[in-house]
């Protein structure tokens, strides 16, 4: 059970490869482009075996009159389907998406911006670089991360608008990049917009979290959910409604609840929300928490797990669901 979305048509108007596995699609409204602001995304309706499922992509850049909107999408090898499918579309190609939303608004409120982008975690950060690069007022930097060159997009077009603002660091040739690193960039005032993979994300935020600055100057989008365990194939027991379900490798919890009939409440399926938390009765292996609404602490005592992302690896797990219907 998803809450919001309005949806409606939209075609698919110009594809373009940006890096070496990064396709930018252009999308059209039947309805016209509405009005978003930079940090929103839009939901993509896509099909994986057959079955509808939901996927979210950042909007590119700035809200232009007329213009349609932008995304970019990683093809992943460990992909659930959606980036395949992504990657498929072709000029004339007809999609349902719905209406732009922001969960990762810009505060224009600070004199001083640091914008961390991980590979593709870019596409929502390239638009904040452009409005906030405009105004002289307003001092900004960027830390651009990525495994190589050849798989980032808009290197060049952020190297001719930030110039020396502007930091690239490759792990292929430098090494992983120290986090500790992002508090000499910083001050008490500065607002950090930060957006990319899992093992990236929990490093900033544990190293900002141990620093002496204010945690709500810290600002994130995930994408993705990526895990510490490759996906594996698992059995999942729900005892309530006595059943045993067997969750494909690269199937979600949430998903193999829907298809069996249970209803669970759910709305971002970026494990940002929570609403699809559901209880740990038991389990063998691992609980892989790939989620960013709950806490260490509270993924430590694997009580509870987001069904739209986490999963256990090498084991099986045994659940209940929180919602109960009526």
């Amino acid at each position: 059970m998803r809450f919001r979305n309005t949806w409606e048509d939209a075609t698919v108007i110009h594809t373009e490869q940006v890096a070496a596995n990064v396709m930018q699609i252009q999308i059209a409204p039947n309805g016209g482009t509405e009005r978003f602001s930079v940090g929103s995304h839009i939901d993509v309706s896509v099909l994986i075996n057959g079955h509808p499922e939901i996927r979210s992509y950042s909007l590119v850049g700035q809200y232009r009159t007329s213009s349609p909107y932008k995304i970019a999408v990683k093809r992943l090898p460990a992909s659930r389907g959606g980036s395949e499918y992504m990657w498929r579309l072709k000029e004339g190609n007809k999609l349902r998406i719905s209406q732009p939303t922001n969960h990762f608004e810009l505060n224009f409120t600070a004199p001083d911006y640091l914008l961390i982008a991980g590979g593709i975690g870019i596409t929502p950060i390239l638009g904040m670089a452009k409005q906030l690069a405009a105004q002289a007022s307003r001092k900004v930097q960027m830390l651009y991360l990525g495994v190589s060159k050849k798989e980032m997009p808009y290197v060049e077009e952020l190297k001719n608008l930030l110039k020396d603002r502007l930091t690239i660091h490759y792990s292929d040739e430098q090494g992983l990049y120290d986090t500790a690193q992002i508090l000499k960039l910083v001050n008490d005032q500065t607002l950090v917009y930060l957006c990319g993979p899992l093992g990236l994300m929990n490093a900033v935020r544990k190293t900002w979290e141990e620093s002496s600055f204010d945690n709500q100057n810290l600002r994130f989008e995930t994408f993705g959910a990526s895990g510490l365990f490759a996906p594996q194939a698992f059995t999942l027991n729900i005892p309530r409604f006595q059943k045993e379900l067997q969750v494909k490798k690269n199937q979600t919890i949430l998903s193999a609840l829907e298809e069996s009939g249970i209803e669970v409440m759910y709305d971002c399926k970026k494990g940002e929300c929570g609403l699809c938390q559901i209880d740990i009765i038991s389990y063998t292996g691992a609980i892989d928490h790939r989620d960013f609404f709950f806490t260490e602490e509270e993924k430590g005592e694997n009580k509870k797990m987001c069904a739209c992302v986490s999963r256990v690896a090498n084991g099986n797990l045994t659940i209940d669901t929180a919602y109960r219907g009526k």
